[in-house]
């Protein structure tokens, strides 16, 4: 029969909801932290800084999106090293998580988490 090209392969997904876009926004912010250098050049600090504020400011979920620029005014993000930023991206979910009442994140465990993977 005649139909759409393609259309046997795509599958007709709905935009993502605020869960949906919350998980994996936060895998994406916890990599991109675990993959920041252990002595970042000036530059990449900056960069850092501006692409938290820049992600705060176009983020799809407004009232989300409000919240996380609050927070970032409150609570600069620390990003003098890898250690530093992991820690105060942990700690930026964790302020997310009780508000949403979902379970605290050990902090002390984010690399295990998000670089070095868990020793089996």
């Amino acid at each position: 029969g005649s139909h759409m090209p393609g259309s046997r392969t795509y599958r007709k997904v709905d935009p993502p909801d605020v869960e949906q876009l919350g998980r994996s926004s936060w895998t994406l912010l916890h990599s991109v932290a675990a993959s920041y250098p252990a002595q970042p050049t000036d530059q990449q600090k900056g960069e850092m800084k501006q692409f938290l504020n820049i992600f705060s400011h176009i983020y799809p979920c407004n009232w989300c999106a409000k919240d996380f620029e609050k927070y970032i005014r409150e609570n600069a993000p620390q990003v003098e090293s890898r250690e530093e930023l992991g820690r105060w991206m942990c700690e930026a979910h964790n302020k997310v998580n009780k508000k949403l009442r979902k379970p605290k994140f050990d902090c002390n465990f984010w690399e295990k988490r998000w670089k070095d993977g868990w020793d089996e």
